[in-house]
C-alpha cells in the first residue's frame, strides 16, 4: 500500500515544488516506486519535470471531474512517474463546489494505484482551498515545508489549525511526516524562526535539518533536472537523503 505524502503549506514560495521532486528523486534512489501527483495550477511540478502544461491534452483536473476518467500518468521521468497539471485545473474549485463528498476526489482517483507505487507525492497549491483539503484527504502524511522568515513562521499556526480539522472531520488517519525549514540563510532572523520552529513543532513531528537558499536548486529546475543530477556534491543532497529515509520509516 501506497504513502501518500502532500506537501502542504498555505504560503507561496516556500520551495514546496522543489522539495516534492528533489525527494521524490532521492526515494526512487532507494528503489522506490514514485509517483508525483501535481495539484498546483501553476503546474510547476509539471514543467519542472520537463513537460510543457499547455501542450497536455489530459491532466488531473479530468479524474478528479469524472470518476470514469483513469489518471493521466507519465512514465519514466527521472526514475518516477508523474500525474500533470496545468491552468485548467484552476476551475475545478468552482466545478466541484455541487458536488457530493467532493473532498474525496483525489483519494478516489489514486484508488487504483496504491497497490503500483511505495509513495504518491502530492505538491499542493499555496492556498487552503478544496484542492489542498484533497490533498490532505487523500494523503497518510503530510509534510510541511517553513521558510525561515517571520511571516512564513507565523503562519505555521493557521496550517497546524487547518491540518488538524481535516483529521477530525474527514481523513483521522492523517498523521505529520515533518516539518522542514527552507531558504534557510543562517542569518540572525533564520536561526531566531529555526529555534523557534523547532520549539513550537517539534513534539508534533520531526524539524529536518534546514534546506539552505541556493541557486543550484533554481538552476536545476531550469535545467529540468532533480538537484541530485545537476549537481550531484551538492550539500543539501544530505539533508534531501535524509528526509526520504525518514519517510521510508513511516508506518500507514
Amino acid at each position: 500500500m501506497a504513502k501518500i505524502i502532500a506537501f502542504f503549506n498555505q504560503a507561496g514560495g516556500v520551495a514546496k515544488t522543489s522539495l516534492t521532486m528533489n525527494i521524490g528523486y532521492q526515494l526512487s534512489l532507494l528503489q522506490q516506486r514514485v509517483l508525483l501527483v501535481d495539484l498546483d495550477p501553476q503546474a510547476s511540478l509539471t514543467i519542472f519535470m520537463g513537460l510543457e502544461s499547455h501542450e497536455l491534452v489530459s491532466i488531473i483536473a479530468d479524474s478528479l471531474l469524472d470518476e470514469d476518467i483513469p489518471l493521466p500518468i507519465h512514465r519514466g521521468l527521472h526514475r518516477m512517474d508523474l500525474v500533470p497539471a496545468n491552468i485548467d485545473l484552476s476551475a475545478v474549485e468552482i466545478q466541484l463546489s455541487s458536488v457530493m463528498a467532493r473532498e474525496t476526489r483525489l483519494q478516489q482517483a489514486l484508488a487504483g494505484e496504491l497497490d503500483n507505487y511505495d509513495f504518491i507525492l502530492i505538491d499542493c497549491p499555496p492556498s487552503l482551498g478544496i484542492l489542498s483539503i484533497l490533498a490532505l484527504t487523500a494523503a497518510t502524511h503530510v509534510l510541511v515545508p517553513v521558510q525561515t522568515h517571520f511571516k512564513a513562521f507565523k503562519g505555521v499556526e493557521l496550517l497546524l489549525d487547518t491540518i488538524a480539522k481535516v483529521k477530525k472531520r474527514i481523513n483521522p488517519s492523517l498523521g505529520i511526516a515533518g516539518f522542514v525549514p527552507t531558504l534557510y540563510t543562517n542569518a540572525s532572523q533564520d536561526r531566531q524562526i529555526l529555534a523557534a520552529l523547532q520549539e513550537q513543532v517539534s513534539s508534533l513531528a520531526t524539524v529536518f535539518p534546514p534546506i539552505p537558499r541556493a541557486t543550484a536548486f533554481a538552476d536545476a529546475a531550469m535545467s529540468l533536472q532533480p538537484l541530485a543530477v545537476y549537481s550531484p556534491r551538492h550539500p543539501a543532497i544530505a539533508t534531501l537523503e535524509k528526509i526520504a529515509l525518514s519517510l521510508e520509516k513511516l508506518n500507514v
